[in-house]
């Protein structure tokens, strides 16, 4: 029977971190309104402490949101604590995201402290969650370049202190796949108690290795993924949701499975990058313009006679209507006669070499042939008579 992992949708709080992306408290739990309809486990609404603002719109999210858990995010500080506690008052299903850098690049030049000093900061900070919430996540900060032994030591006290969720972040995209697999392999093994808490990946796109990342981490026993709608994010963004989702869908889903209704996909991705302003590139995997486009003559002829010769995945499982096949001066006959088709023009043999010689020579002088130029020039060849 395959294991179920958990989503967590962290696109209100880190993807929220991209320049010019703010979002107010309307558009906030409009997305995580979505997000909930989506089947995502847990929202991550916010850092309630960082402004008045984000304070309003995780009350907020925590009032609306019914079926996902509400989490809030907060350092290892009791102010934060407070804060992220009345924030979620009213959530149905509340967490405490709560946490410490624990590198010793982190522990000696963003904290001048000892590594014995953050164990007990990191519990004082899961107790003191602990007595507002049952649900508390502890967050390893820069766990990707933190000590495999040392980090077990710091899983093991917090889940002693309470923690349900023990977060494995690889905060600046540090790792490998097979390092990030091995870290998480290594706390399955090492940790005291380890099964009294779910494992989660959260892994940064620096190198571009985040999903593959997330993945890793899912096949050595994290059983919750961390990301974000079209991978948004610090610098260069976190684990995509639509990639981690298809992925254990299509590639493993005899071992995994999720909540996720994947036909959300693409509407939530356009429905995020409306909100945001921030354009999904077309070459992004599922959910960009061209996942499912097709210019090459080659490619174009093997999907019109079989969709599968050229796609892994139906784009209807992820809300994007149909295939398209896109004319340019790389496409064949098939692909001609196939658009012809769409426009009520049947063409045979003789036709079709005709009116290939006239495309070819319209497609070299333009970048992409549109509907309406197709339409104009097959209505210039073959006038409809009356």
């Amino acid at each position: 029977m395959a294991e179920y992992v958990q989503i967590f949708d962290t696109t209100l709080r880190d993807g929220e971190q991209v320049p010019g992306c703010k979002l107010n408290t309307k558009e906030k739990v409009k997305i995580a309104l979505a997000l909930d309809e989506m089947g995502v486990d847990i929202i991550e609404a916010g850092f309630p402490i960082s402004s008045p603002g984000d304070f309003a719109s995780v009350q907020e999210i925590a009032k609306h949101v019914k079926h996902a858990t509400v989490c809030g995010l907060s350092r290892s500080v009791k102010k934060d604590i407070e804060c992220a506690a009345r924030a979620l008052e009213l959530a149905a299903n509340p967490r405490i995201h709560t946490g410490i850098g624990t590198s010793d690049m982190h522990i000696k030049h963003k904290f001048n402290s000892t590594r014995e000093d953050i164990i007990e900061r990191a519990v004082s900070a899961v107790k003191y969650a602990k007595s507002f919430v049952d649900d508390v996540e502890f967050y390893a900060e820069d766990a990707g370049r933190t000590d495999n032994e040392y980090l077990a030591q710091v899983c093991s006290a917090v889940v002693a202190a309470g923690a349900t969720v023990l977060n494995i972040p690889d905060t600046t995209g540090y790792c490998l796949p097979e390092e990030y697999g091995e870290k998480i392999g290594y706390l399955r093994e090492n940790v005291k108690d380890v099964h009294k808490a779910v494992i989660a990946t959260h892994c940064h796109n620096d190198l571009g290795l985040a999903t593959a990342n997330s993945i890793a981490g899912v096949k050595h026993g994290a059983r919750q993924v961390e990301c974000t709608i079209n991978g948004i994010g610090e610098r260069a963004g976190n684990t995509s949701l639509e990639e981690v989702v298809m992925i254990l869908k299509h590639r493993l889903g005899k071992e995994f499975t999720t909540g996720i209704k994947s036909t959300h996909l693409f509407p939530m991705s356009r429905g995020v990058s409306e909100a945001m302003s921030m354009v999904v590139q077309p070459n992004k995997a599922i959910v960009g313009d061209n996942a499912f486009a097709h210019s090459s003559g080659i490619h174009q002829d093997g999907v019109i006679k079989n969709r599968s010769n050229y796609e892994i995945i139906d784009p209807k499982e992820v809300g994007v209507n149909q295939s398209s096949i896109v004319l340019t001066a790389r496409s064949g006959r098939a692909a001609l006669a196939y658009k012809a088709k769409e426009f009520g023009y049947d063409l045979f043999k003789e036709e079709l070499d005709v009116a290939y010689d006239q495309f070819i020579n319209l497609a070299d002088r333009k970048r992409d042939v549109t509907n309406d130029d197709l339409v104009t020039l097959l209505s210039s060849l073959f006038p409809v008579t009356t």
